[in-house]
């Protein structure tokens, strides 16, 4: 399945506004008018205080009550953040300890052993900068009527949890794999040594210290907080039923807050790092967590950039119907926080970011690039290079041509423009970002360079947009029976019942839980199918050989699914698109 993420945006981050007083605002209305978003509240650090924050919008899309800077959102993987000072204090005072195995200390629950990883020990450092080897990406969280499960029983994968147990799945210590799941079980551990509940601990230790007054771990969120909280949106435009999902998994994804709150917590650990702010964490500690670890852009609980005076650390999230963002500097006393009770897969927080980051003169801003001069391009050759490319594992873009420009699209609308600048040539129209798509032997187009301040990627074509392919005979009926059956039971959470037909990595993924965006899936009619062996495309752990599109009704809409066999015949992932 492709996760759509705001980590796609990163790659197109750069808007073409120019600064001025008013040209934030102008920016943040035109975002939200481009992309729908009911809400949005920011909140901007500079030398070292908050000079800005903003609300805009309403809390729920057709209502009247505004958005202010009071008003509440789910901050999603931005809590792992927060949590890991609250780790961090406990290693401070030798409550827990980095490079112990967990097992040590745990008591309610314990890290079983797995096959792939025998007699392997997890440690509270791979834990934070998820290197340790565990499953589990994100969580979606529980609608307020459903039943609400134990946090061991999410450690499990237990009823009614609606997750797969939390289990090594690759050697720890060994190479970066991004886990909620670690952070859950790092939430397990702290509870255990400290025999309070987590929220409780948090609230004392890292909220209070940090002058977050607005914030809570607690889950489901307290009744004394909800008029405060904004109504999420899903990336469909619709409200979430009941306003918002309930996270038994707080340390990964339970913090309810504001900017303004998120603000004073990049604050309070700018000044530990600069060792101004020991009573909130000791300099020391502030240097592990801004140190890289064993990459060039994982610290411990938040993601690094630059070196130096150019360091930023940074964590995005996502909940149902919530997206939110903060990055600031380490030693300049800067940052921007924004938060939108929508899920938004374009670049546009990005875009809001850039302008601050010029606006108040970061110091890894870059200067506007020179806008690319445009060549003309016919249709045939925007045609060719219209379709899907993987610009990091399990992450897609898509480009469709419209006036002779090439744009990119999330959530089946554009979202940045690029024009054609030489020969299969596309350049961003802030001339930030070019690529040049490549072509084999029989001039088809197999993927594309991304060229960017001097770097260059490879990314491999996925295949052509599903609305192109012209209707063709199914010449294997039986297996598009087989992809209807996987499909409904993948939306049913019974993929475990078709081992037969997944590859091991997609099996170990699906097994036990119900894919959302498959819920409701019928009339799977076959469309079209491409060759995909030379590109090297990979989709949990398997590596892809075939594309099979089909048609289908989910939700009650037509939909395109992308189904990725392995050579044997596996099937190793899918994707869900409108064309």
């Amino acid at each position: 399945m492709m996760c759509a993420s705001p980590a796609l945006a990163l790659l197109f981050s750069v808007g073409a506004v120019q600064p001025s007083p008013d040209s934030l605002d102008r920016v943040i209305q035109r975002e939200m008018r481009k992309r729908a978003i009911p809400g949005l509240s920011i909140a901007v650090v500079d030398s070292g205080r908050i000079v800005l924050a903003r609300a805009y919008g309403v809390t729920k899309r057709g209502s009247t009550t505004p958005v202010t800077t009071s008003t509440l959102f789910q901050a999603g993987s931005i809590s792992k953040a927060v949590t890991a000072v609250g780790a961090m204090r406990l290693v401070e005072r030798g409550t827990l300890h980095l490079d112990r195995d967990v097992n040590e200390q745990l008591v309610s629950w314990k890290v079983p052993d797995t096959t792939v990883a025998a007699g392997e020990r997890v440690t509270v450092r791979e834990l934070l900068s998820h290197s340790a080897g565990l499953n589990v990406h994100g969580f979606p969280g529980y609608d307020l009527s459903a039943p609400y499960p134990t946090l061991v029983q999410v450690l499990n994968g237990a009823t009614p949890a609606n997750t797969q147990a939390i289990r090594i799945v690759r050697r720890p210590g060994v190479r970066w794999q991004y886990s909620g799941g670690g952070y859950t079980i790092l939430q397990q551990l702290m509870i255990d040594v400290t025999h309070q509940p987590f929220d409780d601990f948090m609230q004392k230790e890292v909220l209070t210290p940090a002058g977050m007054t607005a914030s809570t771990f607690a889950q489901p969120l307290p009744v004394s907080f909800a008029p405060n909280a904004a109504t999420g949106h899903t990336q469909d435009g619709r409200p979430v039923r009941g306003g918002w999902h309930a996270y038994p998994e707080m340390a990964a994804a339970g913090l309810w807050t504001t900017p303004t709150d998120l603000a004073k917590f990049a604050m309070a650990l700018q000044r530990a790092y600069r060792r101004d702010n020991a009573a909130f964490l000791g300099a020391e500690k502030a240097d592990q967590m801004l140190q890289y670890q064993r990459n060039d852009f994982m610290g411990l609980g938040v993601f690094l950039r630059g070196n130096n005076v150019r360091l930023e650390f940074s964590h995005g999230g996502r909940d149902e119907g919530f997206d939110a963002s903060l990055n600031a500097t380490a030693l300049t006393g800067q940052g921007v926080v924004i938060m939108i009770n929508a899920n938004d897969n374009s670049a546009a927080v990005e875009r809001i970011q850039r302008v601050v980051s010029r606006l108040y003169n970061w110091p890894n801003y870059r200067k506007d690039p020179v806008p690319p001069r445009a060549v003309d391009a016919d249709a045939e050759s925007l045609n060719a290079v219209a379709g899907r490319y993987e610009v990091r594992n399990n992450q897609m873009v898509m480009f469709a041509p419209r006036d002779g420009h090439l744009f990119s699209f999330a959530d089946g609308h554009e979202d940045e423009e690029f024009v054609p600048v030489g020969p299969d040539r596309f350049t961003r129209v802030d001339g930030d970002v070019s690529f040049q798509f490549t072509r084999d032997v029989s001039r088809r187009v197999m993927g594309a360079t991304i060229l960017d301040h001097g770097s260059a990627r490879p990314i491999p074509r996925v295949g052509p947009l599903a609305t192109t392919f012209a209707p063709t005979r199914d010449p294997d009926p039986s297996r598009t029976k087989r992809i209807d059956v996987l499909l409904r039971a993948m939306s049913a959470g019974k993929a475990g019942d078709h081992a037969a037909v997944l590859a091991p990595g997609a099996l170990r993924d699906f097994r036990d839980h119900a894919i959302g965006d498959l819920i409701g899936v019928s009339g799977v009619a076959y469309v079209a199918e491409e060759d995909v062996a030379d590109r090297r495309l990979t989709r949990h752990d398997g590596d892809v050989a075939t594309i099979v599109y089909v048609k289908a009704t989910i939700g009650g809409a037509p939909r395109f699914v992308l189904v990725h066999f392995t050579k044997e015949g596996l099937v190793t992932d899918y994707d869900v698109v409108e064309r």
